[in-house]
């Protein structure tokens, strides 16, 4: 089981991006903005009876969100005070870390961000992870359930989302608007592809992304099908009607002019942005949290990207949207003061506090959706994306409020090393090389089961 364990969990790490949660260029591919240096953080807090509980994360500005927020909860449970000590270092060498830890039985923290795209990987054999589902009980009816089910197993929850990270589109409507096109017509998959081919019939530039990094297009298209890469038993099946269709849809778009592949192979990498702030590429099929990558990156765009709800098929309305990428953040069963732990993290990342500052700090959708119709939050003039985006960013959310659905294959063991394959061949291969669809997922499909068998 060790070995299956460090197996999944170095195959993860070769996936970088491809789960990603709000990850880019080998980052943190599951919050927001990648660590750049390893430290530490310490929280200056008075008293002989504060609890220490030691954090480790991959994302920098995790540090200074969670101290602000145990301030909040020591203000609030002056008889439960804690400090934070912190450690922030690079994201490969944090996870494998942390499986050596829970491993051996030392060294482990007390509380941990595990990115989406590892966290199966701590989910088999004998779970290390506390099971948080009594800290979550307070806060459970006004947070989005497909985020709670991303870090869970069994019925228990082990992990605690920062985000729902709902697709949306992006588009720039200044060059849209040039080329005779009003984005607010785009409603379905169908008119999603007429306005790519007008785009580039007329400016000869990309309109969206064909990706070969990432699955944000693929796995939104997907759920809206009701497919996945797996059948009900958990079984491989990575070449099935609904995912040669779903490619096939995409492929055609790119055919057609309407989808090219870029720089980076998706639109949360280094190389794309520099495309997208110049306008040679104009919409982007992306999780809510790349509106921070619009306001860190693309600047010049500031007042002319709109937010809209993504484009559908028509024929599900049950799922209009998928959650995209995430960071879970867990705590260690083992740790002497894991209960504490448990419910000053719930607090810090599912409290109504902690939700408005999850929107007002990082410019991630909360995931207790309470917070979305506070218009005096989400609408505030003086906050730096409503100041950014030309429209009011919450607007989309709340039109698929009650459509939000979940590939449950996420939470599957065998998706590191699925999305290995799709992101290192076989969408390069249908998208760069112009392999036949069916064709190169029957590849993938062989490749995988080759894997597992061994």
């Amino acid at each position: 089981m060790k070995k299956k364990v460090l197996a999944a969990l170095l195959c993860a790490a070769m996936v970088g991006t491809t789960l990603a949660g709000c990850g880019s260029s080998g980052s943190d591919s599951g919050s927001d903005d990648s660590a750049k240096q390893t430290g530490k953080k310490e929280m200056d807090v008075e008293g002989d009876d504060v609890t220490t509980l030691n954090v480790w994360t991959f994302i920098e500005n995790h540090q200074d969100f969670y101290t602000d927020m145990a301030e909040k909860w020591n203000e609030e449970n002056p008889d439960r005070k804690v400090k934070l000590v912190l450690s922030n270092m690079a994201y490969d060498d944090m996870h494998n870390k942390l499986s050596l830890a829970l491993e051996s039985g030392e060294g482990a923290p007390d509380v941990v961000d595990i990115e989406l795209g590892k966290f199966p990987a701590f989910m088999t054999g004998n779970i290390g992870l506390k099971d948080l589902t009594d800290a979550i009980a307070p806060y459970k009816d006004n947070v989005v359930e497909s985020r709670l089910d991303l870090y869970s197993k069994d019925g228990k929850y082990y992990g605690l989302p920062t985000h729902v990270g709902t697709t949306v589109a992006f588009y720039n409507t200044e060059e849209l608007e040039a080329a005779g096109i009003d984005y607010t017509t785009i409603k379905t998959w169908d008119d999603f592809k007429e306005a790519g081919i007008k785009y580039h019939e007329a400016t000869g530039k990309t309109f969206a992304a064909a990706e070969t990094t990432a699955q944000w297009t693929l796995n939104l298209m997907l759920a809206q099908k009701g497919g996945s890469y797996l059948k009900e038993d958990g079984s491989l099946d990575v070449n099935n009607d609904k995912m040669v269709e779903v490619l096939q849809c995409m492929k055609d778009m790119q055919d057609a002019g309407a989808l090219a592949t870029i720089a980076g192979g998706q639109p949360d990498n280094e190389e794309a942005y520099p495309l997208y702030n110049s306008g040679d590429v104009a919409a982007a099929i992306m999780p809510f949290w790349q509106t921070s990558r619009y306001t860190s990156y693309m600047t010049d765009l500031s007042g002319k990207v709109a937010i809209a709800a993504p484009p559908v098929f028509g024929d599900n309305d049950a799922v209009k949207t998928i959650g995209g990428g995430g960071t879970g953040t867990a705590v260690v069963a083992s740790g002497e003061n894991a209960d504490l732990a448990a419910d000053v993290f719930a607090f810090i990342k599912l409290s109504d506090e902690a939700n408005v500052e999850v929107w007002n700090v990082l410019g991630f959708d909360p995931v207790n959706t309470e917070v979305w119709t506070q218009t005096d939050i989400t609408e505030n003039p003086d906050n730096q994306y409503v100041k950014y985006f030309n429209t009011k960013p919450f607007d989309a959310l709340l039109d698929v409020q009650d459509n939000i659905g979940l590939l449950d294959c996420y939470t599957d063991e065998k998706m590191p090393s699925i999305n290995n394959v799709f992101t290192t061949q076989t969408l390069n291969d249908i998208f760069e090389s112009g392999v036949d669809v069916k064709e190169a997922l029957d590849e993938a499909q062989d490749t995988l089961e080759n894997e597992f068998a061994e």
